[in-house]
């Protein structure tokens, strides 16, 4: 079994390596040479080194966050909250079962926002939400009526083994004539 460990990136860390990088080219070691006091690939050396032509040390200043920017703000996001903790029959569905289809209509609603429902469980996951699963059970289920039955009835109708009698009903112990002759 896999388990995928994530880990934030170090971004100040890598941004003093780019910087490293920017003094080495001053010093006029080759791009090679940084590629291997660094232990970086060639194509980041020649990568920073364009940026630091173009920009010096500036050119390989950190960009900033990594990945695409979020749809929704944290006021948004807390407003999707407030909705859904109305409940799914406060928004006019028949049951009182979030889906994913039905919590992506409702941050449709709320903020203009559309998610694909399959990507909807990373924003509930972002909010603190975690799947749940219903409790299977009949609608005419009688809780009391089971509780009144497994307290009265059960202990009279339960087989107990009988001290008398054998232990196996079985026709295919050793000495039993069911075998074909």
């Amino acid at each position: 079994m896999l388990l995928a460990v994530r880990s934030r990136r170090d971004f100040a860390g890598l941004e003093e390596r780019r910087r490293t990088a920017g003094r080495l080219f001053a010093k006029g070691k080759t791009q090679a040479e940084v590629s291997r006091e660094l232990g970086v690939s060639r194509q980041s050396t020649s990568r920073w080194y364009a940026d630091w032509q173009a920009g010096g040390n500036r050119g390989l200043a950190a960009a900033g966050r990594a990945g695409r920017m979020p749809k929704l703000d944290k006021r948004q996001l807390n407003d999707v909250e407030a909705e859904l903790n109305k409940g799914p029959l406060a928004h006019g569905y028949a049951t009182d079962l979030w889906t994913l289809q039905r919590v992506a209509e409702v941050i449709e609603t709320t903020t203009g926002v559309s998610y694909h429902p399959g990507h909807v469980w990373k924003v509930l996951r972002q909010m603190g939400w975690s799947r749940q699963r219903p409790a299977r059970r009949a609608v005419e289920r009688n809780d009391e009526g089971i509780a009144r039955w497994v307290a009265e009835d059960w202990p009279r109708v339960k087989k107990t083994p009988d001290a008398e009698t054998p232990g196996s009903a079985s026709r295919t112990r050793p000495g039993s004539r069911s075998s074909p002759r």
